[in-house]
Order: C-alpha cells, then structure tokens, then sequence
C-alpha cells in the first residue's frame, strides 16, 4: 500500500510504501502558493486521492488538454511558440479532495478544480514553485511514479 506526501515548501513529494519512505521526488507547486478557492492558481492543502490515471499508452511528451491527448508531441519550438502555456505532458495524475468544505465541493473542490500531478517539459525547473496549482513532474520521474502507484492512492498535500 502507497501514501505520498507533497511537502509544499520543500518543493519535494514522498512516496510511502507500508509506512516505510520508498522514493523523493523534486517537483513544481503553484507559483501562487498554497489555496483552496476556486480561481486562485494555488495548490490545495490537505488529503486528497488519486482519482483516475491518465494516458497510460501515450508516448513520452504527448500534449494533454482537459485530461485529453492533443494529437501533438511537444518540443521546445512549441514552448517558444506558446511560452505562456502551462504544459500537461505524458502522464496525469487527476487529484480528489478528501475534506468537505476543505477540499472537496463548492468553491474548494481540488476535482472541480482540475488539479493534477502531471508531467512537463525537460526544460521546466523542478524545486521551485512555477505551476497555475498543478504538481508539476519531470517526464521520467511521471512515468515511473504512473506505473508504480494505483489508483485510490492516499496524498497529503501540505506546506
């Protein structure tokens, strides 16, 4: 059984197996810090699940939007063409809030709120928060965390 554990500040998420630490990651959270409320490209606090697991047969670097492959392979062209975008890569990690009124439903819903642990591109720098409130992954590290961790995994996310 897995548990994580996204430490805001540290910029790092762990993963639990039996209680027992299994693996660090360094990640990107929300350039806006942490937050709830709908609107705020911030990171949610608190206990969440993983929802559903999200392009399981792509290949690496396959362009998401709204949770579905585009058709398009990225490449840094296309980070010069769109730098403004926020991209969702190879994998998706779609994120339930656990805690009424915290989390989950009306204006602090992190599922009505479309946060992801998802990958990006090589050139994004993980460490330092960066995100519109997504837990952002390097592309190697999304794919080996994907196949590793099912769904109903429990994630804490804290500052």
């Amino acid at each position: 059984m897995f548990n994580i554990e996204v430490h805001i500040a540290a910029q790092k998420m762990y993963v639990f197996e039996n209680e027992k630490p299994f693996k660090e990651y360094l990640i990107s959270t929300a350039k806006n810090g942490a937050g709830e409320q709908y609107g705020s490209q911030q990171t949610p606090r608190g206990w969440h699940v993983i929802r559903a697991k999200i392009g399981s047969h792509c290949p690496v670097n396959t362009v998401f939007v709204k949770r579905r492959p585009t058709g398009e392979i990225f490449t840094p062209d296309m980070m010069e063409q769109f730098p403004e975008r926020d991209w969702m890569l190879t994998r998706i990690l779609w994120l339930c809030g656990l805690e009424k009124h915290k989390n989950r439903f009306g204006n602090v819903d992190s599922m009505k709120r479309k946060i992801y642990i998802h990958g990006s591109p090589d050139s994004v720098i993980m460490g330092v928060a960066g995100s519109r409130g997504c837990i952002r992954m390097r592309n190697a590290d999304i794919l080996e965390f994907f196949e590793k961790i099912p769904s109903g995994t429990r994630v804490l996310i804290k500052e």
